[in-house]
């Protein structure tokens, strides 16, 4: 009979250590989660704040949250767009870029807060200094973008 007592009560000591590794263990991982999710947070919204025309601000938050909809809804309905000064379907770009590319940082505003340079990683080429410059028109809406390989 001891035995079992003691068998039964080593396994219900074994299962209470396990369970409470387990729960400190999932309280550090969310701990960590969470102050991940904080830091990006954070380093998103120092990073754009930096971009003073309010419209560009909205327009490059939802471009770098990869939202294609909201992005594109700064926009006239036919905007025009230069890619290194070359013409470039505005919709392609949107329809292939947003939610792959972002801006890792923003050296530089300009132009009333219509004019941005940093560093940008664009998918398969790589990660280098770009500029965004929006065209707004006397409705607010951007009618152009033009995007391009900054000089360093």
């Amino acid at each position: 009979m001891r035995k079992i007592l003691f068998a039964n009560f080593s396994a219900l000591v074994l299962c209470s250590v396990t369970a409470c590794a387990q729960t400190k263990t999932e309280k550090i991982q969310k701990i960590s989660e969470t102050k991940h999710l904080t830091l990006k947070k954070t380093q998103q919204t120092m990073e754009l704040s930096k971009i003073t025309n309010p419209t560009v601000n909205a327009a490059m938050t939802a471009w770098q949250n990869g939202d294609s909809k909201t992005f594109l809804s700064y926009f006239t309905a036919n905007p025009t767009m230069t890619d290194d000064g070359s013409p470039r379907s505005f919709q392609g770009f949107v329809k292939e870029a947003c939610g792959e590319e972002k801006f890792l940082t923003i050296d530089s505003v300009e132009n009333d807060g219509k004019d941005i340079t940093g560093n940008f990683k664009a998918g398969k080429w790589g990660t280098f200094k770009v500029f965004f410059k929006f065209h707004q028109n006397s409705d607010g809406k951007f009618d152009r973008l033009d995007i391009g390989q900054a000089k360093p």
